[in-house]
Parts: structure tokens; sequence; C-alpha cells
């Protein structure tokens, strides 16, 4: 019996991690389950981009050799996140004219005014990128909101508001050629935010509204869900480093001690603790700031039930905060927690924190998408209307 099988390449500033997990049957249906795991330090990155291919590729083929190892498989095809500065979301609208003489919505019209949302966009805000998925949030029939989806009801006008989501063109082509010369074929593309919610949010808050945030070592995340769909998307140029540095700078000390300190590891430095605490503290506040600004931007500050859910590398601080949960709780107004992620029946992998949550949401992307087989990285393009369908798909109640 052939098994079913998915990887996910996550590439980060900071570190380089390949989950393998494997589809198998559980108590409740059908459940992904972690085989495997594969962790590097990452070298030639700077903010998701790289600076030095032969060293990005040294450390992508370290991190998939420890993961064949553990799973026992032999990785030759993995799905790939995109993340860092280079991504965007930009908020799109549409509208096409109902084709059929009986004012029918077909298939054809919501391909329509999926391409209507691409040509809308402003040329300079898409100069040198490449779309990675458009999302459909909301759809307008003759001006009046349509509850799920239009296809098969009649009407004049189609009206779609959409989140396009894209990310710098040559950012992408060199992840892609650096998986490649590491011998793995890159079966489809996914945006980092898109895949830490997979695995991070349930649908309840995905309904009710949150906002994910990632924090890893250069840049943060957002990812803001309503009605089971993402609706914004953001990056901010600014991460979990930008703490050791200013502990650096604040305790006079050097980057390495300055890294273990941040971490709570045991050193000879001697510091007052409460100045390490004020270190810390203005910095995630200055990052909380920033999502609050971009939830000002679309209206959403202090109006998502389900509050924001944190995740990522940059949560390693044991050094001088007790809780950033409650820290965003305070600055954001709004409830917050720090993310978990499901690892299957038993649990046994090496996935230990939500960290992983990116690498993990990528096989979950792969495992639930339809005949990966057919999804060559030539045919990726081609297919990106299917794409579409499969994700409305999978966030309809």
């Amino acid at each position: 019996m052939t098994r079913n099988i998915a990887v996910g390449i996550d590439i980060g500033t900071y570190q380089v991690k390949v989950a393998v997990a494997e589809q198998i049957k559980g108590v409740n249906g059908d459940e992904p389950k972690i085989i495997g795991a594969g962790i590097s330090e990452s070298r030639g990155l700077r903010h998701g981009y790289i600076i030095n291919g032969t060293d990005v590729v040294k450390s992508i083929r370290q991190a998939i050799a420890q993961a064949e190892k553990t799973s026992g498989q032999k990785i030759r095809r993995a799905f790939l996140s995109v993340g860092g500065i280079g991504l965007s979301g930009i908020t799109s609208i549409g509208t096409v004219v109902i084709s059929r003489a009986d004012s029918e919505i077909t298939e054809l019209d919501l391909a329509k005014v999926l391409e209507s949302c691409e040509k809308e966009i402003p040329p300079s805000l898409i100069l040198n990128r490449k779309m990675i998925i458009v999302v459909p949030v909301q759809y307008k029939l003759d001006g009046k909101i349509v509850l799920g989806r239009p296809l098969g009801m009649k009407g004049t006008k189609l009206e779609l508001k959409a989140l396009c989501v894209t990310c710098l063109e040559q950012h992408l082509n060199d992840l892609i050629q650096a998986i490649e010369e590491a011998g793995v074929e890159v079966i489809d593309v996914w945006p980092s935010p898109f895949a830490a919610g997979l695995v991070t949010l349930n649908k309840t808050q995905k309904v009710a509204g949150c906002v994910l945030a990632n924090i890893g070592a250069e840049t943060v995340s957002i990812v803001v869900y309503e009605n089971n769909l993402p609706v914004s998307l953001e990056v901010f140029p600014t991460g979990s480093t930008d703490i050791t540095n200013d502990i650096a700078l604040g305790l006079k000390v050097a980057l390495d001690e300055a890294e273990h300190i941040k971490l709570g590891a045991v050193t000879t430095t001697t510091y007052p603790r409460k100045k390490l605490e004020e270190i810390i503290s203005a910095r995630l506040q200055d990052i909380f700031e920033l999502i609050e600004a971009h939830l000002k931007k679309i209206g959403r500050d202090g109006l998502l039930p389900a509050g924001i859910v944190i995740t990522g590398g940059g949560l390693s601080l044991g050094g001088g905060i007790g809780s950033i949960d409650e820290l965003a709780r305070h600055a954001l107004r709004l409830p917050a927690r720090i993310a978990s992620i499901y690892l299957g029946e038993d649990g046994k992998s090496n996935i230990k924190d939500s960290s992983w949550s990116v690498a993990f949401g990528l096989c979950v992307f792969g495992l639930t998408v339809e005949d990966t087989s057919t999804l060559g990285l030539g045919m990726f393009w081609k297919k990106v209307w299917r794409k579409i369908r499969e994700f409305i798909t999978q966030f309809l109640p």
C-alpha cells in the first residue's frame, strides 16, 4: 500500500525546519501524524530572502538529511513556505457582468471576477511580484452581500472583495532554486502565515475573528481571520534578533552572551533582572504597537473576539519576561494566548513547540490537496484556479 506522506520545508532566517507527516486513521477519521523532522541553523538569509545561495543550500541539505533519518523516508518532493518581508497582502475589489442570458452565475463568472480583482491592483503594487493566491473574502450580487458562494444564483452584476497574496518574484525563484539544488522538487508554494494558521487556529477562532502573529528572528508576520477566512496579511521587518541586539546594548555584553541571556541560559554575566525585563518588554511593546496600527488600519483594533494567538521561534524568551501573552493582552486590549499544535495520536516527534507551526502546517496542506502527484512545479501556475477553488472549499461551513 502506498503511504500518504507529505513534507513541509520552512526556511526561516534563524532556522531551516523540515517536517514529514503521514495521513493515518484516527478516532476522528484521517489525521496527520509527524513521523520525522529535521532542523539546521539558517545561513545566507536576511529578513527571509537569500543573500548567499551556497550557504542556504547547505542548511537545507542538513535539515533534510536529519528529517530523512528520523522518518526513514527519502525526501524527493516537498511543499515550501514563502514568507519574509517580500510577502504582502493586498485587498482588491473586482466586478463583472453575469455572462449567461438567464443571469445564472457559473464557474466562469467566478473565475472572471477573481481575474478582475487581480487586474484592479495598481501596477506599482504588483511590479516584480508573483501572485501566490487570491482568497475570496466577500461576494456581492447586485449590491447585496452573498453568504457563501454565489454559484447558481441569479443577478446582473457580481462583485468580489479578495485578499491577493503576492511575494517578490526574485525571492521566490531563489528559494525554489535552493530547494532544487538540495535535491528536492517543490510541489507547491504556500504563504507561511496561512500554513501556521492551519495548525494553530481552530474554526471557532477563525469564524469569530482573530489575529495570528508569528514572531520570527527578523520578521513578524500577521494574518487576520474573520468568518473563517483570512482577510488581511502583513509582515513587519522586526523580530527576536532585535531583542538580542537591545540586550547587548543595554547590558553592554557581547551578542552571543546577549542571546544566552535572552533564552534564560546560565551565564557568567551579572545584571539587574529588572533592567532586562524593561529591555525585552520595550521591544515587545514596539512589536505589538505595529500590530495594533495595522488592526486600526483595517478597522479591527479591539474588535476580534478570539483575540491574538502568538506563535514562532521568537517566543523563546526565558531570561527576562514572564508572559508574552499578558503583554499582548494589555497592549492590544484583546484576549491573547500562546499557540500550540496537534502532534497526532501519540505525539512522538521532534515537534515540541509552536515554532514548528509553519512546517507542520505545510504537511497538513499537502495531505489535504487532492491528487498531489499531478502538482509538479511546472504545473503550479496553470492550476491556480483549481487551487483557489480548493482553498474556498476548505473554509466553507
